[in-house]
C-alpha cells in the first residue's frame, strides 16, 4: 500500500511538472519575443547615449563648470581687457582638455580664440554672437568657423551683480563627430540625425546633411519625411515610426536633448532586428525544451532522493547566512571587476542598544531578524546583503549609481519605519539610518566604506531615520 501511494504521488508530481512546463514554455515565449524587441531597441539606443553623452552633455559640463570660475569673470570685468592672458588661459584650456576654446568681451566686443585668432565682434560679419546675446538661454549650441567646421557650445557669463560680460565657448571639430558617426554605423547599422528647435539639421551621420557655411539641411528636404502624413510632420512624432529609405524600411527611436532643445533621431535597420530578434527567440525556445527533457529525466532518478530527505532539511535563520567583512570585501572586488561602479549603503538600526535594554536580548534578536528578511526581501538578485556590526548591515548595489542609490536608501528607510511590530515589542516602532558612497574607479573597500560610515554618522546626528550620501572627491 505505501509502494501504491508513493507512486500515485509521484505520477501526480510528474502531471504536475508537466502542465507547469507547457505553462512556462508558452509564457516563457511570449516574453521572449517583448524581451527581445526591448534587448535590440535597448541595444541601438545605449551606445547612441554613450555617444551623446561623451560628445555632446560633456564639453556641456565642461563649458558650464569652466564658466563659472572666477578667473574668466575677472579677466572679461576688467577696465582694460588683457588679450595676451586672455590668449594664454584659453591656450591652457585647450592643452588641458583637448578642445577649442574662446572668450567674447561685451565690454571690448573681441572674441578670443585658443589657437590665438582674435576676431572683432561687428554686427552684420559676426552673426552668433548678436543672435544669442538677448535671448534668455544661458547656454546655447550652434554651429560655426565654417572653413573647418565646429560644433561649439556658448555658456553667457554675468558678474556678482548680474550684469552680462560675454560669452565663454568650447569647440569640437565636426570632423571628430564624422568619424565616429562613421565608426557607429559598421558597428551598429545605424543613423544618427540631431535637429534644432527648427528641425534644420545640426548634426548626422550622414555628411552631406551637416552645414557648410550656415546652409543647412531641414529635415522636411529628406524625402522620406516628406512622405509621412502631414499631421505627423507638423508634430514631428517619429518615435517608433517605419521609414522606407532607399527602399530599405527604418525603425526611428527619438531622444530629447533637452539641453540644447534639440532631438536625436536614430534610424535603425528593420531587417537586422528582425534577424536579431528571431534568432534570439529560436535559441530560447530550443534552450528550454532540453531544460524541460532535462528535468523530466532528473525527476525519475531524484523523486525517491526528494521523499526521503525533505523532512532533513534544516532551516538556517536568514541573518546566519549573512556574510562577514571578509565574505563581502570579496564579493565587492567581484563586483566591482564585473560591473565597473557600485554604490555601498551602511544601515544602522536605530536604538538598538536601548531596545536590547529595555526589551532584552530575545526581542533584539527578533528585530534582528525582522530586518534582515526585510532587507533580503528588497534586494536584487546581484546586490549583497552582509553584516557590519552587531547593529549594522552592509549592502553592496553593483551597476548603480549614487542618485538610485539614495533613491533605493530611502526606499528601505520608509519601509523600515512602516514595518510591523513583532510580537514582542507590540509597541517598538523601528526605525534605521543609513549612509551612501559610490565609486565608478578600482578602490580598496574600506576607502568607500570609510565614506559611507561618515555619511551613517551624519545621519545619526542629524537626528536619525535620514539617508545621507557621502561621495568621494
Amino acid at each position: 500500500m505505501n509502494a501504491f501511494r508513493t507512486l500515485h504521488r509521484s505520477i501526480l508530481l510528474l502531471f504536475f511538472v508537466v502542465v507547469l512546463a507547457i505553462v512556462t514554455l508558452v509564457h516563457f515565449s511570449i516574453s521572449k519575443i517583448v524581451a527581445e524587441q526591448s534587448r535590440a531597441q535597448q541595444k541601438s539606443l545605449s551606445p547612441a547615449i554613450n555617444l551623446i553623452v561623451n560628445e555632446l552633455l560633456k564639453p556641456l559640463h565642461t563649458a558650464e563648470a569652466l564658466g563659472h570660475s572666477q578667473e574668466l569673470v575677472r579677466l572679461l570685468d576688467q577696465d582694460e581687457l588683457n588679450g595676451n592672458e586672455v590668449l594664454r588661459v584659453l591656450e591652457r584650456m585647450e592643452q588641458q582638455f583637448d578642445l577649442v576654446f574662446f572668450l567674447a568681451s561685451e565690454k571690448e566686443r573681441m572674441q578670443y580664440m585658443s589657437d590665438g585668432m582674435v576676431i572683432p565682434l561687428i554686427e552684420g560679419q559676426v552673426s552668433w554672437y548678436f543672435k544669442y546675446k538677448d535671448r534668455p538661454e544661458k547656454a546655447v549650441a550652434d554651429i560655426g568657423k565654417w572653413e573647418d567646421t565646429h560644433f561649439y557650445i556658448d555658456i553667457k557669463i554675468f558678474d556678482d551683480n548680474g550684469k552680462f560680460l560675454g560669452f565663454f565657448g568650447v569647440g569640437q571639430s565636426l570632423s571628430s563627430f564624422l568619424e565616429l558617426f562613421d565608426e557607429y554605423k559598421k558597428e551598429y547599422g545605424y543613423d544618427f540625425i540631431i535637429v534644432d528647435e527648427n528641425s534644420d539639421i545640426m548634426l548626422s551621420s550622414e555628411a552631406s546633411l551637416i552645414a557648410e557655411y550656415s546652409d543647412f539641411t531641414n529635415l522636411s528636404e529628406l524625402d522620406w519625411f516628406a512622405q509621412l502624413p502631414a499631421e505627423v510632420r507638423q508634430r514631428r512624432d517619429l518615435n517608433n515610426r517605419l521609414v522606407s529609405i532607399e527602399e530599405q524600411e527604418y525603425l526611428i527611436a527619438e531622444m530629447g536633448l533637452n539641453q540644447f532643445d534639440w532631438t536625436v533621431f536614430l534610424l535603425s535597420p528593420l531587417e537586422k532586428r528582425q534577424a536579431e530578434i528571431s534568432q534570439g527567440f529560436i535559441f530560447s525556445v530550443v534552450s528550454l525544451l532540453v531544460v524541460v527533457f532535462a528535468l523530466f529525466v532528473l525527476i525519475y532518478h531524484v523523486l525517491s532522493y526528494f521523499r526521503r530527505d525533505i523532512h532533513r532539511e534544516i532551516s538556517i535563520p536568514p541573518a546566519a547566512r549573512l556574510p562577514d567583512r571578509i565574505t563581502i570585501e570579496n564579493d565587492y572586488n567581484k563586483l566591482l571587476k564585473a560591473y565597473q561602479y557600485i554604490s555601498v549603503a551602511l544601515v544602522n538600526i536605530d536604538n538598538f542598544t536601548i531596545i536590547n535594554d529595555t526589551y532584552g536580548r530575545a526581542a533584539g534578536d527578533d528585530v534582528h531578524q525582522h530586518v534582515v528578511q526585510y532587507l533580503q526581501s528588497q534586494l536584487k538578485n546581484k546586490d549583497v546583503l552582509g553584516m557590519w556590526s552587531s547593529e549594522e548591515f552592509i549592502i553592496l548595489l553593483p551597476e548603480c549609481g549614487p542618485h538610485e542609490a539614495r533613491k533605493k536608501a530611502e526606499e528601505l528607510r520608509k519601509g523600515m519605519s512602516n514595518l510591523p511590530p513583532i510580537d514582542k515589542a507590540l509597541q517598538l516602532k523601528l526605525t534605521a539610518s543609513i549612509g551612501v558612497s559610490y565609486t565608478a574607479t578600482p578602490r580598496p573597500m574600506n576607502e568607500v566604506t570609510a565614506h559611507a560610515e561618515d555619511a551613517l554618522y551624519q545621519a545619526q546626528r542629524d537626528g536619525r531615520n535620514i539617508v545621507r550620501v557621502q561621495l568621494i572627491s
